[in-house]
């Protein structure tokens, strides 16, 4: 018996020797093999691009003559400004063109790359961005709502929604979704102040607008796990939401009207409709589903080009409390009329300057605009190293700054003001409008006027009545000023 037991580990010892010859005869020949062989040419899977700003497309190199094992190829662009590339992903930054070069010891391959403007009807682009492999976006805050992948942020929180740290205010303008809804998904686009509430429903085949009422339309061809374009407008008054199937180009929209209610609390003198202003930072998640992909983000102004851009706070956005039937008779839109449409304004409620340095900055870049006009009021931060700052911002942009004179308001707060802004007025050799001598009684620019100005009545909140917001007699008044004191825009 013990020689039997003897022989089999003989055995095993001679079968193990045997094995490790084996091996290290086939090292041997694979070493021999790598010493022999010579890398010819590289194989890419694109032999060119074409990309829009924005675009992401991943390259792929092998070796030719092939290999076992994959050589660690160098990836770099002759132009990093125009294109950008990282182990194969490449990114469009600017129009141009640029070559991406794939290297292995000598030898190497070109891939030219030629990068396009976004092609849009759709008026500037402010912000664009394809998501996928994108999780160094500082300016998307997740919110722990999703993650990056490789084909954009995928969703699949209900709890939070992701938003867009970036400030917009103008009132022609879109953000544009590329998405795809899980089939149970109902996604939300908001606001983050809340305002502003737009549903895209898969399941129950709709889109909604939280007004109130409810306003909705059904949309037959929703369907999970397909590619879809949402498009959320604000054109002054008029909110739109827009779905476009990728695939089969249908569309659905919705769009509702804000109507105003002409003052506050007992000073009101139309009933109103709510919609919302889409105001400070676009917002989106799930409301409720599994999951939403969402692929690419872009916003857009619905104009390129203009005359006169005019910005400012609540006066430049009369949009939120004049009725629609008077809103035509606001000066902003007087204005604009008088420009056969050749302007735009962008403004916010309660803006002090800095934020409206803030959206200036987001917007006046992508915008080519003859004149830049600025009525900012009382809401504070109105310093001559503020102000000095915002003129010189326009001029920067290749802008001509006018910097306008505030309305009168009841409280006399104007009267202080406006003395600093005439001072930087003078300091900077520029024009500007004397709005507050066009809503005064004695057109002097200091009692206001109360019969051009809508009465807010606070007393339930803020315990305080006002008359500050000019309505269609002060609106007439103050563009009939604009025509006497800066007449170069109309030109």
């Amino acid at each position: 018996m013990m020689q039997i037991i003897i022989l089999k580990k003989k055995s095993a010892v001679t079968v193990l020797l045997s094995l490790l010859q084996a091996i290290f005869f086939i090292a041997c020949s694979n070493d021999n093999i790598q010493k022999e062989y010579k890398m010819e040419n590289i194989h890419v899977n694109k032999t060119a691009l074409t990309m829009e700003i924005g675009d992401k497309q991943q390259l792929t190199a092998s070796a030719i003559p092939a290999v076992a094992h994959q050589p660690a190829f160098r990836w770099s662009s002759t132009d990093e400004s125009v294109v950008t590339v990282t182990a194969g992903m490449v990114e469009a930054i600017n129009e141009g063109t640029a070559s991406i070069i794939v290297a292995y010891e000598d030898v190497e391959m070109n891939i030219p790359v030629k990068v396009e403007a976004i092609k849009t009807d759709q008026g500037a682009i402010l912000y664009n961005k394809n998501l996928a492999y994108n999780s160094s976006l500082t300016e998307l805050e997740l919110n722990n709502a999703g993650k990056y992948n490789d084909e954009g942020l995928y969703i699949t929180s209900t709890a939070n929604v992701v938003q867009l740290d970036k400030f917009y205010a103008l009132a022609e303008r879109m953000v544009k979704y590329h998405v795809t809804l899980a089939p149970d998904a109902k996604a939300i686009f908001k606001s983050s102040q809340g305002d502003f509430n737009a549903y895209i429903d898969v399941p129950g085949k709709r889109i909604t607008i939280g007004t109130t009422p409810v306003t909705e339309k059904a949309v037959p061809f929703l369907q999970g796990n397909r590619e879809y374009i949402i498009e959320i407008y604000h054109i002054y008054q008029q909110s739109k939401v827009r779905v476009i199937d990728v695939q089969t180009n249908e569309a659905a929209e919705v769009s509702v009207t804000n109507d105003g209610q002409g003052g506050v609390g007992k000073g009101v003198i139309n009933t109103g409709f709510s919609v919302g202003m889409q105001w400070d930072h676009y917002c989106f998640g799930l409301a409720s589903g599994t999951s939403m992909l969402v692929k690419q983000i872009t916003v857009y102004s619905l104009k390129k080009k203009v005359k006169v851009l005019i910005y400012g706070d609540s006066i430049t956005q009369p949009e939120g409390y004049f009725p629609t039937s008077d809103f035509p008779q606001a000066w902003t839109q007087m204005i604009i009329s008088k420009l056969n449409g050749n302007a735009m304004s962008s403004g916010r409620g309660g803006a002090q300057i800095g934020m409206v340095l803030d959206y200036i900055k987001n917007e006046l870049p992508y915008i080519e605009a003859e004149y830049v006009m600025v009525t900012i009021g009382t809401n504070g931060g109105n310093t001559e190293e503020n102000l000095s700052e915002l003129v010189s911002y326009i001029r920067e942009q290749g802008a001509i700054p006018i910097l306008n004179n505030i309305p009168c308001n009841e409280s006399g707060t104007q009267i202080e003001n406006n003395q600093l802004i005439e001072q930087v007025r003078k300091k900077f050799g520029i024009n500007g409008c004397k709005f507050d001598m066009a809503t005064s009684l004695d057109g002097d620019g200091k009692e206001v006027d109360k019969s051009m100005m809508y009465w807010e009545d606070y007393t339930g909140s803020w315990g305080w009545q006002i008359y500050h917001h000019p309505n269609e007699k002060g609106g007439k008044s103050m563009y009939e000023r604009s025509l006497i004191d800066i007449p170069e825009i109309y030109k």
